[in-house]
Parts: C-alpha cells; sequence; structure tokens
C-alpha cells in the first residue's frame, strides 16, 4: 500500500456552528459526553449484528460485541473503543464532516443563546459524537468497516476549531475507537470511580456490555483486555417485569432512547401474548422536538426482533399524528431479516400498531383524567399534531376526539382547556348540536360576527384557530350521537329544534334590499339573504357545509395550491343602522358602491383576501367623503 496523505478539510458551516454553540451550551453537564459516546458504540454494534444476519463473516472472528472504556492519567485520555460495523472513509467524511439532517437550519434558527434552553434543543438535535468537544481540546478516531480490508482503516482528528485531518491507516480489528485528550478543566472524568459512575447512570441499559479497565492502565493495546470489568448490567430493560423497573430506570433509558435532557411526561410498558407475542415500551416526551413538523423527517419507533436491533424511526409501527410517540418494539413473531418494505403489509405488524394506538390512546387518556396539568402540559406542546387523528385513523376517532381540547366562548380564554365531554355537560335544555367556528387566529373567532345570536342567548360556541381545525373537522362530524355544527356554515342551525323553520322571516322592504344587494353584487356572491346569526353586525359571509372557510382557501393560494372557487352567500342585518342608511338609498350608482364596500368588510372579516385592496379603499374614501357632503 502506498503511503497515506494527510488530507486537511474544513467543516461544513452548520457543523462549525454547533460545536461552538454545544460547548458552551453544555458545559454545565459536561459528563452527557460519554452518553452520546456508549451510544454511538451500542448503535454500531446493533448494526452490525443486524448485518451480521444474512453475512457472519463480518464478525471476522470477533461475535461477542463490547464497547470498551479506558483512561490513561499520565496521557490525559480518555478512550472509548467498540467493535461494531465502523466506518469507512466516505462514511467519517459524510458522518462526521457534515449534518445532512434534514431541518439543521431549522434547528440552528431556534437557538436562543439561552443556555439552558439550548440545551434541551442541541439534546434533542442528537449531538453524539460532536459532544467530545465539550471536554476535550482535541479529538483522533480511528475506524473501520467490518469486511473491508485492515488497509481500509481511517483516521480523524480534529482540535475543534473549523477543520480535521483524514488520513487512511491501516487498522487490524473492525469497528471505531475515539481518544480524548481533555482540557485542563475535565480532570474529573481521569477517575475510575467517575467514569463508573457516568455509565451506571445513563448507560446502565445498552444492551452491550461496557467493560472498563479496574486499575488505572491506558488502554493502548486494544487487543488485551486483561484487568476489566463490566459496569453496566447490560440487559434488555424492557423484557424485565415491571415491578423490578424503577421509575428513575424508565427515565434513563428513555433519554438513552431519545438522548432527550428532559424526563418522559409519562411512559406505558407492556408484553403482549397470544396470537402474537411482542412488548411495547412507549414514552411521551415533555417537549416537542424543533424538527415535529418536518415532513421530510422519519418519526417513528425503534423495532427489534428478539431483542436484536433491526432499524430506527419504523413509521410502519405508529401512525403520523402520533409521531411524537419515543420508545421501542420488540417482537417474538417477525423474521430477523425483516425489512421495511416487507413492514409495510404484514399482519404481525398491523396487529402491534393497532395495540399499539389503543395503548397510547389510554395513556394519553389516564393522564387527561388523573393529572389534567401535565396533560394540559402535553396538549400545548402535541395538541396540533394530535388534531391530525380523527382524518388518519377512523377506528379510534371518538377516542381520539375525547382527547381534544378547545378554547370556548364560555371563557373567552385563549388557552384550550374546553373538552368535547365539557361542553355536552355545560348544553342548555332543548340544545341539539355541539357548535363550533374556525378561523386564521383567535381573536378572529373570538370576535366572529357569526356567535352574535348565540352570545345573545348564552349558547356555548368552540373557538377553533389552529390551522389544522377546518381540515380536521371535515372528518370530526359526531361526538357521542351529537352532531358538530359550524356556525359559519350551511342554514343557520336552530338551538332548539331541527323541524323549524331556519329562515329569517322578511317583510316586504327586506325582500327589496336583498334583491337590490344581490343584484349590485351580481356574480360574486351566490345569494343575499336576512341572517338570523347577527344582532349588532351589517353583514357576514356564510358557505355551504362542507366548502372551505375563506382563510383556508387563502392560506392555501398563498401555498400555490389549487382552491376550487366557490360563491358564498352574504347574510345581511336589516336593522343595523348601515343597511337601513343603504335602504333610502335612490342613487343606483351610490347603492352599488355601499354593497360592495359590505360584501369586502364580510370578505375581511373572514380571514379572506381581496381581489381589489385599492378599489376597495377607493369606494371607501368616496363613501365617506359623499356622507360629508351629505
Amino acid at each position: 500500500m502506498s503511503e497515506s496523505v494527510k488530507e486537511t478539510h474544513e467543516f461544513q458551516t452548520e457543523v462549525a456552528q454547533l460545536l461552538r454553540l454545544m460547548i458552551h451550551s453544555l458545559y454545565s453537564n459536561k459528563e452527557i459526553f460519554l452518553r452520546e459516546l456508549i451510544s454511538n458504540a451500542s448503535d454500531a454494534c446493533d448494526k452490525l449484528r443486524f448485518e451480521a444476519l444474512s453475512d457472519d463473516s463480518l464478525f471476522g472472528g470477533d461475535s461477542e460485541l463490547v464497547i470498551h472504556l479506558a483512561f490513561d492519567k499520565d496521557a490525559r485520555t480518555v478512550t472509548v473503543r467498540d467493535n461494531g460495523i465502523g466506518m469507512n472513509r466516505e462514511e467519517v467524511v459524510e458522518n462526521i464532516g457534515t449534518i445532512a439532517r434534514s431541518g439543521t437550519r431549522q434547528f440552528l434558527d431556534k437557538l436562543t443563546g439561552d443556555q439552558a434552553a439550548d440545551a434541551q434543543l442541541i439534546g434533542q438535535f442528537g449531538v453524539g459524537f460532536y459532544s467530545s468537544f465539550i471536554v476535550a481540546e482535541s479529538v483522533v478516531l480511528y475506524s473501520r468497516r467490518a469486511g473491508d480490508p485492515v488497509e481500509a482503516g481511517v483516521r480523524w482528528e480534529s482540535h475543534g476549531g473549523d477543520g480535521y485531518t483524514l488520513e487512511n491507516v491501516a487498522r487490524e480489528h473492525h469497528g471505531t475507537e475515539v481518544v480524548l485528550a481533555l482540557r485542563e478543566d475535565a480532570d474529573e472524568f481521569l477517575d475510575a470511580w467517575r467514569l463508573r459512575g457516568i455509565v451506571k447512570k445513563y448507560s446502565d441499559h445498552i444492551t452491550f456490555p461496557v467493560r472498563m479497565q479496574s486499575t488505572e492502565k491506558d488502554g493502548e493495546d486494544e487487543a488485551t483486555d486483561a484487568g476489566e470489568e463490566t459496569v453496566n448490567a447490560a440487559s434488555a430493560l424492557w423484557m424485565r417485569a415491571k415491578k423490578d423497573i424503577s421509575d428513575e430506570e424508565y427515565q434513563t433509558f428513555y433519554k438513552h432512547l431519545s438522548h432527550d435532557f428532559e424526563d418522559p411526561l409519562t411512559w406505558t410498558h407492556n408484553r403482549v401474548e397470544g396470537k402474537y407475542e411482542y412488548t411495547t415500551l412507549l414514552y411521551l416526551p415533555a417537549r416537542a422536538p424543533f424538527d415535529l413538523w418536518d415532513r421530510d423527517h422519519i418519526h417513528g419507533i425503534k423495532l427489534y426482533v428478539q431483542r436484536v436491533f433491526i432499524m430506527d424511526d419504523s413509521e410502519q409501527l405508529i401512525p403520523r399524528y402520533l409521531r411524537f410517540v419515543r420508545g421501542l418494539v420488540d417482537s417474538s413473531d417477525l423474521p430477523l431479516n425483516v425489512s421495511r418494505e416487507i413492514l409495510q403489509s404484514n399482519k404481525v405488524i398491523d396487529s402491534i400498531r393497532s395495540g399499539s394506538v389503543k395503548k397510547i390512546l389510554a395513556l394519553l387518556q389516564d393522564l387527561a383524567d388523573k393529572e389534567p396539568e401535565k396533560y394540559a402540559s402535553f396538549w400545548t406542546e402535541f395538541g396540533r399534531v394530535l388534531k391530525e387523528g380523527p382524518g388518519e385513523d377512523h377506528a379510534n376517532r371518538e377516542a381520539i376526539a375525547k382527547l381534544l381540547r378547545f378554547a370556548s366562548t364560555h371563557s373567552d380564554s385563549e388557552e384550550q382547556t374546553v373538552s368535547l365531554d365539557q361542553y355536552i355537560e355545560r348544553m342548555g335544555e332543548g340544545q341539539a348540536h355541539i357548535y363550533y367556528i374556525t378561523a386564521d387566529a383567535f381573536n378572529a373567532a373570538k370576535n366572529s360576527p357569526h356567535l352574535e345570536s348565540l352570545r345573545a342567548e348564552g349558547t356555548e360556541v368552540l373557538l377553533m384557530y389552529d390551522r389544522v381545525d377546518d381540515w380536521m373537522m371535515s372528518f370530526l362530524q359526531e361526538y357521542e350521537g351529537k352532531k358538530l355544527v359550524s356556525v359559519a356554515k350551511g342554514e343557520w342551525p336552530d338551538t332548539a329544534d331541527d323541524d323549524v323553520d331556519t329562515s329569517a322571516p322578511e317583510d316586504g322592504s327586506d325582500k327589496e334590499l336583498t334583491k337590490r344587494i344581490g343584484d349590485a353584487l351580481g356574480e360574486r356572491v351566490d345569494e343575499v339573504r336576512v341572517s338570523k346569526r347577527l344582532t349588532t353586525s351589517p353583514a357576514c359571509l356564510v358557505f355551504k357545509e362542507h366548502e372551505m372557510a375563506l382563510h383556508m382557501q387563502a392560506l392555501l393560494k398563498q401555498a400555490g395550491h389549487d382552491v376550487p372557487s366557490s360563491k358564498p352567500t352574504l347574510e345581511i342585518n336589516p336593522a343595523h343602522p348601515l343597511l337601513v342608511r343603504m335602504d333610502g338609498e335612490t342613487d343606483d350608482t351610490r347603492f352599488g358602491e355601499w354593497a360592495s364596500i359590505l360584501l369586502d368588510q364580510a370578505i375581511l372579516a373572514e380571514g379572506g383576501q381581496l381581489e381589489d385592496p385599492a378599489g376597495f379603499v377607493k369606494r371607501l374614501n368616496d363613501v365617506m367623503l359623499a356622507m360629508g357632503e351629505d
């Protein structure tokens, strides 16, 4: 082999920025570097064990997968070594020199400079290898991919600035070794008792043994394991009986799975026996990850088969509306060589998915019933995601609906705390339906003219202002036998009796006025009619039951979508002074301007966009000037 050439590379801009931010934000939690490095080593062992299912020669005669931890007081180094899958040169550059993960820029933009807050975000992002620089002034990594020749080893080195060096080296053993040259203020990690304590705290349930020297000798000879002791439990926590696992152990295992810094909100651990046998350990995080709304990022849970890790982010095991759930599934019935393609149409997976969803929904309901403050915290973080459920999961629609929370006219508070059950309990005598309104903002919903009549008679209305609400309500049309009715769509829903005449009575003057306005507006409206909704406003727009609200039409148009054209109905309040003034207007041109202004105002109140804003302003100015002259 020709002499290796050492190349110098610059870090990707995002890596350099993340590195600087991370060192400062996580400095108060320096010990986290060891958790991250051991977690990476565990992942590498998992991957080798999986790939070796189809090619056991990858073990290279070394089938006992182990993680080694050593320190050298004289050299001031800490070393973490594994005999897992390893990396070739291209993989080292891809995994360490760059961050290919979707949402990196979004993540960096969310960093605030507040060390406590940024530490949470950085933990969510999964800093992994880069956490080494919290305690190290320089880091050297050696790696060789299992199955590659000895000469294909790679040496990577960086002092944590803007770049790194890379060269090929001969390396007898496959796997990865990371050597940290510690900073002057990191002496605490040159102590066996301290390192052992960190492993027990963060990595006790890594399923591979973590072996550490029992003396203070260094670990230069990677082939010599004499004097080592296993310092972690090295067992699958999820296979133990629940009664034997403490809350602290569950919480620690969650942090290992998720790389989160916070404890989970709650969890559910179940072993299912019957036609199919599997174990689930599923967690609800306390805080939403920064990439929760990243459509390109795969969200899922880990899949194990008979305690053998198979794949990360197995989205087939959990529906998208529960993508915030973290955890794992361990199946006894799937083949070890199962692929993502096989998972897409597999009866075992269908059974596991169905059972897991029911467990999660039951966990959420239990939280809502017994710990409402915790559930309120969950709803603040993940409520908008759960609202996707009625459209995605018909089988569990009623259970999901029971978990939904909304603002309402009962308190006029922006906080979404009202459940459908609470609404039903407060329904007035004879009230047949659950009433709601959707809008693009809380104040737009709260102040909508559509609510005026219902407010006057004391009927509660749910105020929905999340973007997902309009879409959700197209699937959620009934709950506990009661129809959910939009007060801004369709004919006026009478609050007492479905059989009564819902059209507002019109006298001769009203009929003439609605006809004049309709003639003036022409094709811009489907109909003009007298409203039973309004008490103080002059007019409002009403769409048919299955038509899209104006604010949603505007949102979709902005996103470049084609929106089906629809004509609204203009409802008027003949008793309003503006309509009284219009009724007495004899100049048809001026009446037409009044009618256009009336319609444009109703469109703006609905969150719509005017086709001719300048024309609206001119008409309004002309009318105001004319009023002044009068």
